[in-house]
């Protein structure tokens, strides 16, 4: 049997933390920071958990983590 190919746009946007979820970029960081508040832009640093419903959809698009 074949190799299962990882969908090449979703290992460079995700990560699988050691306990299996998904953790990804904020959204909302690419442009347009002159509108948003100071308090949206400091709490959007870094990274996040994606939600469990939308992860699932990730894992089967990354067979082997």
């Amino acid at each position: 049997m074949p190799k299962m190919k990882t969908k090449s746009g979703v290992k460079k946007r995700f990560k699988l933390t050691a306990s299996g979820k998904v953790k990804m970029g904020q959204a909302g960081k690419r442009h347009g920071m002159i509108k948003r508040t100071n308090k949206q832009i400091r709490n959007q640093r870094g990274t996040t958990l994606m939600a469990e419903s939308n992860a699932k959809v990730v894992r089967k698009m990354m067979p082997y983590g």
